[in-house]
């Protein structure tokens, strides 16, 4: 990715999409129980939290990021995020202000689908009971592909009749067709790959392009579902229909609302909640904290036995961390002094990170980071000179120094 990575909140109304958004970030998109809360799209920063270089050093103490922070070796790497307002059934064809809706994920990279598996909302974000929330995945999927699918078929003659008198490729062919959703022509070749017994395109009939476009939305939009409200009494049953029918999917237990209340006493100093885990102090665990009346004591202990102590977490930052993983990044620490790891004169260490995917040269890194100047040299842990076609990895040329050659005269 030539820009910086950006994970798009799908879902539809009243799901908590929003409350995720808020969750991971301190944007202030506006919040209720009902259809089309977010008439715009909202983008903000969030943070995803990665073992910081800091800690393989021992240099916890000395770690001050120029952006995010660092917690004893846990650091919290700014990333964009765009939440698009609620989609439903028939959003392809302009239902409820969907086209405008989709037509803001083009620039996505991976998709976090908040699902409400409470089953107290319908498909269009309504109160009610025993809903399906399985229905929710497959028409959102199929929305975005009929959505895509549709402008190709729209134009399918000329783009064949151009496919045949130029003797392109397919994948030429293609990635004129999926350029204005960020494909390039590596993204088309790996998606014609998933789909076997592929004819030459001047034979592919719908069913052909149906399959295409479903291979070319698996590599473009790779989805992890964020099972929201999990401390509901339906929600068992439903997560456990949604794993059985979706196995290879990636899934994370969520509770949103629980993670924004956590935060929220903890910046009142209430308790003291460590992102990420179960583990939260009150003032009978320190003394240092204000002490909890009765009613907002039972909430915490319901959170902790409803919540936290069953599933480890509220899974918010690690809704994150699986579509950082479903996009395969990497975080790269630029440092001026390598020997050091200092970014400047002062002695704070690993001042920049940046995520980039796994793979990436460390010539692209550069560029990405430095622009056109032109650099003599790069550097890597001990002052080892990388080659610029060496490959970024974890552990692997992920803390770099770049050395400016000088000003020609």
């Amino acid at each position: 990715m030539p820009r910086d990575p950006l994970i798009g909140i799908v879902g539809k109304p009243s799901s908590g999409k929003s409350t995720t958004l808020n969750s991971l970030t301190d944007a202030s998109a506006a919040v209720g129980a009902f259809p089309f809360t977010t008439i715009e799209p909202n983008r903000a920063t969030g943070y995803l939290q990665v073992d910081c270089a800091c800690a393989r050093f021992g240099k916890q103490s000395l770690c001050k990021p120029n952006y995010g922070w660092c917690e004893d070796g846990k650091r919290h790497v700014p990333i964009m995020l765009l939440d698009v307002a609620g989609l439903v059934p028939g959003a392809h064809s302009g239902r409820g202000l969907g086209n405008k809706f989709l037509d803001d994920l083009r620039q996505a990279d991976a998709l976090i689908h908040v699902v409400d598996v409470s089953g107290t909302t319908d498909a269009e974000g309504k109160a009610t009971r025993g809903y399906d929330p399985l229905q929710d995945i497959e028409w959102l999927q199929d929305e975005i592909r009929l959505w895509i699918e549709g402008n190709l078929l729209k134009r399918w003659g000329s783009i064949v009749r151009k496919h045949t008198a130029t003797r392109a490729s397919a994948v030429e062919t293609l990635q004129a067709q999926f350029g204005g959703y960020g494909a390039n022509a590596k993204l088309v070749a790996r998606a014609l790959s998933l789909v076997p017994d592929l004819p030459p395109l001047e034979q592919w009939d719908s069913a052909c392009v149906t399959r295409v476009v479903r291979a070319f939305m698996a590599v473009k939009f790779p989805t992890v579902l964020a099972l929201n409200k999990i401390d509901h009494p339906d929600a068992d049953k439903n997560v456990s229909k949604i794993l059985l029918r979706h196995p290879d999917t990636r899934a994370v237990l969520t509770s949103a609302i629980t993670e924004l209340f956590l935060r929220k006493l903890d910046r009142q100093g209430f308790v003291r909640y460590q992102r990420g885990t179960e583990f939260v102090d009150t003032a009978e665990d320190d003394p240092a904290l204000r002490p909890l009346d009765d009613k907002l004591q039972q909430r915490i202990e319901n959170v902790r036995d409803l919540i936290l102590y069953r599933f480890g977490s509220t899974g918010v930052m690690q809704v994150l961390q699986a579509a950082a993983a479903a996009l395969d990044l990497v975080p790269v620490y630029t440092v001026k002094n390598i020997h050091t790891f200092a970014g400047g004169s002062g002695p704070h260490v690993f001042r920049d990170c940046f995520l980039v995917k796994r793979g990436t040269s460390v010539r692209s890194v550069a560029r990405l980071i430095m622009g056109d100047v032109t650099i003599a040299a790069i550097e890597t842990v001990g002052g080892v000179r990388a080659a610029e076609d060496d490959p970024v990895a974890p552990g692997q040329n992920d803390i770099l120094s770049f050395k400016l050659a000088p000003r020609s005269l």
